[in-house]
């Protein structure tokens, strides 16, 4: 059961590490560190096709014994009734001794191509839950470039906007203070209540996330 094993390593492995990344992308940055976690999974569907393309060998290769094991025993099948039939039973009694040998090489190499076969299957599934997982991940590097994009827009807009508010403001005019200091002010500013929306929009997406991939 080696290359089940292999299997059952490599989805273990794939939980341990979306669990540690996206630990570490919910303290950093998460456009970065969800390009990162899109690219680990693409590794390890490559491994896992690797790992179906060798199971497949090793399947055919089983298939190839089997058959020729097959041809031993007819051969050996006819020469146990062959040497019957001319009064040889030692000849016979022996080549009956090597066709029992041959009948247990079959049953094992078939069981072995059986267990091959499961393996297949098994690791054909990992290979769909990784591709499922990486679509969601797609998702979700989609979405977090997109909202960069618009507060990068947004930010460049508010700077353009505030130039020109003060390169039209009345040089005759009293000054008003700053109102920086003014407490109230941070509540009441839309851009700043904007941008506490947005990281806290993206911290929930990415709890979803890691539930989701948790599964």
């Amino acid at each position: 059961m080696w290359v089940a094993g292999s299997s059952m390593g490599l989805l273990d492995d794939l939980n341990q590490f979306l669990e540690d990344r996206l630990e570490e992308f919910l303290r950093n940055n998460p456009h970065l560190e969800l390009q990162a976690l899109l690219e680990q999974l693409r590794e390890q569907e490559k491994d896992t096709i690797r790992l179906i393309f060798d199971l497949q060998r090793e399947e055919q290769k089983l298939q190839e014994d089997i058959l020729n094991v097959a041809k031993e025993i007819q051969l050996w099948h006819g020469r146990a009734a062959k040497a019957k039939t001319s009064g040889r039973l030692d000849l016979a009694q022996a080549a009956t001794n090597r066709e029992a040998e041959l009948l247990r090489e079959g049953n094992q190499r078939w069981g072995q191509m059986q267990g091959c076969r499961e393996r297949i299957l098994q690791t054909k599934e990992l290979q769909k839950q990784i591709q499922q997982r990486s679509a969601e991940v797609q998702v979700k590097v989609k979405a977090a470039q997109a909202q960069r994009e618009q507060t990068q827009s947004r930010e460049s807009y508010r700077s353009t906007t505030s130039t020109n508010s003060s390169t039209q403001q009345n040089p005759w005019s009293e000054p008003m203070g700053d109102k920086s200091t003014d407490p109230r002010s941070t509540s009441s500013d839309p851009a700043q209540l904007d941008a506490v929306f947005e990281k806290w929009e993206m911290e929930m997406e990415l709890e979803d996330l890691k539930r989701n991939l948790g599964r």
